[in-house]
């Protein structure tokens, strides 16, 4: 029998051990989703929506226990986990508000002798792979949408929050939603990509890395089936000469060094203005300096671990080889005695005098570490946001919405801010361009890629 185990960034702990779905077990729930999924579609909207409005009561109703459990699997603060499970919330009930007039049907123009109008028709089953970074937020982006539309949906959570798996089952099962509808396994990688190409899953979503997403493709190639693929980014942030400083500061280095950096939307380069740059510099460093690395399960820490040793290896491969090749580092890593190789724990750092020739600027970090330029104007701003293999989300800072509007308009990039980052609105479609990947989530938008278009054309 093979075991999942998920060893905790706190202390190095086995947190969760699971038995990994056998054969059996997969194969037994295939059938039974598509069985459950026929009833399912004939459910009225409204009912669907209670099932899942109750299922986020249930959640809701375990914050604090939820925040506890996160910490441990992911190394997040205890102190910021009750905002997971608010984001939860603000996205799902966002979502099933949003269903009745993104399912509607689309009623045509009158014309003598006809009825002419186009359903949105649910898929099928929808098989999620969710990560561990945000496990409930990014998974609720893809379930709560699926069900709404009337499919079915297999959940494969990462193996680092695989209680977050269970608890939605659990929050389901308390719903009293119909067996079948929602099934949770906890799968190795070889079975994951066996159910992506097995003819009975209709969609597939999938967050984490661009491998992975690679893996999608390839499993689903041939098959003609939609894939919602997010996969991270290399997100910029440019401050203006005329931006509010102290709130360009505030916002760009929370939405670097929030979840110790571990967002696939968190700024991991930023640009500014040379009239700024010095100031911004100052006040980034001394920014950063005030968090505090430590056990994340005190509510003191405001920076916990990243998520195993060899993420926090990563990201001071990539900090060395930067200061190697000139960059200057602000934080001196030994005034942080967690922080040491082959540990979780892992020391802030912001660079300058930093380049895209720096693996630091251009792969994507993952981690507690961002590089600051300097630049000349807003087309040299522009042109280096652009200059990256990825494209979720960029920032501009600025006083001026108009021009901030207008630079926005220039970026290469799925979500584009002005005077913050790092923040997902329900309402807005949810994608990436480039290696950030392809498809769309949340927004009404987002159901048009868990539904096919039904063309009804009657004579009468």
């Amino acid at each position: 029998m093979a075991i999942q185990q998920t060893i905790s960034p706190v202390d190095g702990s086995v947190y969760v051990e699971r038995e990994l779905a056998d054969p059996a077990r997969v194969e037994a729930s295939r059938p039974r989703a598509v069985a459950a999924q026929r009833a399912w579609r004939e459910t009225p909207l409204g009912q669907r929506a209670r099932y899942c409005s109750a299922m986020v009561d249930a959640i809701v109703a375990r914050r604090d226990a939820l925040a506890e459990e996160l910490t441990w699997q992911m190394g997040r603060p205890i102190a910021a986990g009750g905002g997971e499970i608010g984001g939860f919330e603000e996205r799902a009930r966002g979502m099933i508000g949003l269903a009745e007039a993104a399912l509607a049907p689309v009623e045509l123009p009158g014309k003598p002798g006809f009825t002419r109008y186009i359903t949105r028709e649910p898929l099928g089953v929808s098989f999620i792979v969710a990560p561990w970074n945000f496990p409930f937020m990014t998974a609720v982006n893809a379930i709560v949408p699926a069900l709404m539309a009337g499919n079915a949906v297999i959940l494969k959570h990462s193996a680092q929050t695989p209680l977050c798996a269970e608890r939605l089952q659990e929050a389901f099962d308390a719903a009293g939603l119909p067996d079948g509808v929602f099934q949770h396994l906890h799968l190795s990688h070889a079975a994951t990509e066996a159910l992506i190409r097995d003819p009975r899953v209709d969609h597939v979503s999938f967050t984490g890395s661009v491998g992975g997403g690679e893996m999608v493709e390839r499993n689903a190639a041939g098959r003609f089936i939609a894939t919602g693929l997010e996969l991270g980014g290399k997100d910029p942030a440019y401050v203006r000469a005329d931006a509010d400083l102290d709130a360009a500061v505030d916002g760009v280095m929370d939405g670097a060094f929030f979840n110790s950096g571990q967002s696939c939307c968190g700024i991991e380069r930023i640009y500014v203005h040379h009239d700024l740059y010095d100031a911004f510099v100052e006040r980034a460093v001394a920014w950063v300096r005030a968090l505090k690395l430590g056990n994340p399960t005190d509510p003191a820490t405001t920076l916990g671990p990243v998520v195993k040793p060899a993420a926090a290896d990563f990201v001071r491969g990539q900090v060395e080889e930067a200061v190697a090749a000139g960059a200057r580092a602000w934080i001196d890593p030994g005034d942080y005695p967690l922080s040491r190789p082959g540990s979780a724990y892992l020391a802030p750092q912001v660079l300058t005098g930093v380049d895209h020739s720096m693996r630091v600027m251009r792969e994507e970090s993952f981690g507690p570490v961002v590089g600051i330029m300097a630049v000349e104007d807003d087309d040299e701003a522009i042109r280096l946001m652009n200059d990256s293999d990825f494209g979720l989300t960029a920032a501009v800072f600025t006083r001026d919405i108009t021009v901030g509007e207008a630079l926005a308009r220039r970026l290469e990039a799925g979500t584009v801010f002005t005077n913050r980052c790092d923040y997902l609105d329900p309402e807005l479609a949810w994608t990436g361009v480039k290696q950030s990947g392809r498809g769309c989530s949340l927004s009404r938008l987002g159901y048009e890629t868990l539904t096919r278009p039904k063309s009804f054309h009657l004579k009468h």
